[in-house]
């Protein structure tokens, strides 16, 4: 029997609101509706969906999916030992019998023909055809399905069937706005408000870039980085070089630009 306790979230996880997504989320729990969460890389998905699963007190079971995810990762498979074959649940079919959320991050990474087996979770069913088993699982009333992607990042070979997209309620993230970022860099990382400003001036002059020669802007995460490294000793500067401009891109033009963009907000 799965121990519910070694998934729940103990501590609150710090997450700043940007809108109404904490209510929008909270009426969509209640229905027990999938979810759908879309934005950027490093934005604050996955902490939102931390943060929830904290303030409703449920279980929470995360998946990190990527192109080598078969639908037997999510689901189970059985498994030799020296007695035999034995079943070993996966970490959705755990989440169905518990009745915990369960986080699909970064779900388009999976291939398509993994990602069909959550559908039946995602309608009236609410169950979980395990074929290999020959057992078909009534989901438990408190499980709900997430999942998150990046739809500015995808290629048209990465992106989710509209069978599946049309199963969820939606929320889309952004980054925050410059004032609140640098409230929650702050806060994350201990650094003053006034030093995390500067920060965030950084991920503003990368995030003009995108589309120009970056695929991605710096994110709210990378931002922390760079915080803790200043925190932890290293020159303000060579923090943000290491921590937002090294990590993002490899084109020296564009490195160039970053650089120098840092020397005068840091001037």
């Amino acid at each position: 029997m799965t121990d519910k306790a070694q998934y729940v979230v103990k501590q609150e996880p710090f997450y700043q609101p940007q809108a109404d997504e904490i209510a929008l989320y909270e009426a969509a729990y209640a229905s027990r509706l999938p979810v759908m969460v879309k934005g950027p890389t490093g934005c604050g998905k996955s902490r939102f969906i931390e943060y929830m699963a904290w303030k409703l007190g449920k279980p929470l079971i995360t998946v990190a999916c990527n192109e080598d995810m078969t639908a037997s990762d999510l689901v189970g498979r059985y498994l030799l030992d020296a007695n035999g074959t034995r079943w070993l649940d996966g970490p959705l079919t755990i989440a169905a019998r518990i009745g915990a959320i369960c986080y699909l991050d970064e779900v388009v990474e999976a291939r398509q023909d993994t990602t069909v087996v959550i559908h039946p979770l995602t309608d009236h069913r609410r169950t979980l055809p395990l074929d290999k088993k020959g057992e078909l699982i009534e989901a438990h009333a408190d499980f709900q399905l997430v999942i998150s992607y990046n739809p500015g990042y995808q290629s048209l070979m990465k992106d989710l069937k509209q069978s599946t997209k049309q199963r969820f309620a939606g929320l889309e993230f952004d980054y925050p706005s410059a004032e609140v970022e640098a409230e929650i860099v702050a806060k994350e990382t201990g650094v003053s408000l006034e030093l995390a400003t500067k920060l965030v001036k950084v991920g503003a002059a990368a995030r003009q870039l995108k589309g120009h020669g970056l695929d991605e802007g710096i994110s709210t995460r990378l931002l922390t980085y760079a915080a803790k490294l200043i925190e932890g000793g290293i020159e303000e500067r060579a923090a943000c070089r290491m921590a937002l401009v090294r990590p993002i891109t490899d084109d020296v033009d564009i490195r160039d630009t970053l650089d120098h963009a840092i020397a005068t907000i840091f001037a």
